[in-house]
């Protein structure tokens, strides 16, 4: 059973310049993708969604193009927090949001307390993200626990992992790349160890059914077997 996709929302702005359109639109487009998205995954059963919106190496991009994504992230909750309520999705973010604008931190809080009971779909948006710093954020976290007097000797891998974003998340099943790239870019290092892997030509504002029953159906014929035989 595929419970948990993960999804790297690639080439939005390699979308927008084959049609010699401004990058602003090609993320545009994207939104509209992930809203599709969102729609589908109850459809397949999918209960975990996780998205990687914008990285903690996204902040190199020129102004005007993270100040077009920090307003379409705006928007997004503005126009879908009503609907995605009436769906049953519960927003998580996985990341530091200290560094966004003050709106936007109490736009995304209010989102996230007021759809925190709801359990048809979990859409974690990976948000000012990197694997790595996620990793740093846990050992701290790990290691102020031994100063309060724990013993390391006694933590196992579930002690790391309970630190991490996604502590109470299940590991995910699928990861999605779109845009043609087989990178990970600094994603879900820790979750992603025994994850499948799909990868997709099509840039992310064309993904939609099609491409998703793709994915599936090729998740559905690997064997998982977990360092087994």
């Amino acid at each position: 059973m595929l419970t948990h996709l993960a999804v790297i929302m690639d080439g939005n702005g390699r979308w927008a310049q084959r049609r010699g359109l401004p990058r602003a639109m090609g993320h545009r487009e994207g939104v509209e993708a992930l809203r599709r998205l969102v729609r589908l995954c109850p459809k397949y059963e999918i209960r975990y969604l996780t998205v990687y919106a914008f990285s903690t190496e996204n902040w190199k991009r020129p102004e005007a193009e993270i100040q077009t994504l920090m307003l379409l992230i705006h928007e997004f909750l503005d126009r879908e927090l009503i609907v995605l309520k009436e769906q049953g999705v519960r927003i998580r973010i996985l990341g530091d949001i200290g560094p966004l604008q003050p709106a936007l931190r109490e736009k995304i809080k209010n989102a996230v307390s007021t759809t925190a009971g709801l359990e048809k779909l979990h859409l974690s948006v990976a948000l000012n993200y990197g694997g790595r710093q996620e990793l740093l954020r846990s050992a701290k976290a790990l290691a102020k626990r031994a100063l309060k007097g724990e013993n390391p000797d006694d933590w196992r891998e579930e002690d790391f992992a309970g630190e991490l974003y996604t502590g109470d998340l299940p590991e995910p099943d699928l990861l999605i790349r779109t845009g043609g790239d087989t990178r990970i870019s600094n994603f879900l290092l820790w979750q992603i160890a025994y994850t499948e892997f799909w990868s997709t030509e099509t840039y992310w504002p064309d993904f939609g059914e099609k491409e998703l029953a793709e994915a599936m159906t090729a998740f559905t014929n690997r064997q998982r077997r977990y360092g087994g035989v």
